[in-house]
């Protein structure tokens, strides 16, 4: 090597050392009438928390609570995302109702028998968010009976991708908003019902 490079300084890797993972930082507090981009959960500065389709509901519990998220992404072998999986699925009437249809019981349960697939999302674009505001948001997921709106964008090739996820629990953080999705999603529950959908 040519003499005018030089050697730096270096060391051995200490003991029970973690990687730097991705770091988001959103507004501590917000309105209502602030842009909406505000309250939005950045994947490409916030690392996406997946989980696969096999995993039983105490390891997907489990993940959400380390990570502090109500919210797993449900990948398949190729990175591609099958469905989701919320807190609200792990730990609800969802669960009674699988067990009672099925037999069984908590621990025999998988994440692939209780996630929302993925044709069954709902998408917002993220042009339509960047000129929202976050009321707008609280509206749409109250209208649409949902805790949880996955936000999308086409990538650099032009396919759709998940660029971010907007939340109720995320909005009340901010903005000290409580927003109630059930009596919404009761209704729509009992409506398909119902109809026999």
């Amino acid at each position: 090597m040519s003499n005018n490079y030089k050697t730096l300084d270096h060391a051995l890797l200490g003991a029970e050392i973690k990687c730097l993972k991705p770091f988001e930082e959103l507004p501590r507090q917000a309105s209502m009438g602030d842009p909406a981009i505000n309250a939005m959960t950045d994947l490409t500065k916030t690392a996406a928390l997946v989980i696969g389709p096999c995993a039983t509901l105490k390891e997907a519990t489990e993940r959400m609570i380390a990570s502090n998220v109500q919210l797993l992404f449900v990948t398949n072998q190729y990175h591609h995302i099958i469905g989701i999986i919320t807190s609200k699925d792990v730990d609800g009437e969802r669960v009674m109702r699988h067990i009672a249809q099925n037999g069984g019981n908590r621990d025999d349960i998988m994440v692939r028998d209780l996630m929302t697939p993925q044709i069954k999302i709902e998408v917002l674009n993220i042009e339509d968010v960047r000129n929202s505001l976050i009321g707008d948001i609280a509206e749409t997921l109250t209208r649409m009976g949902r805790q949880h709106a996955l936000v999308i964008e086409d990538d650099a090739e032009g396919n759709e991708a998940i660029r971010g996820v907007l939340s109720t629990t995320q909005i009340h953080k901010q903005t000290g908003v409580t927003i109630n999705t059930s009596d919404v999603a009761s209704g729509v529950a009992g409506m398909q019902a119902a109809l026999g959908n």
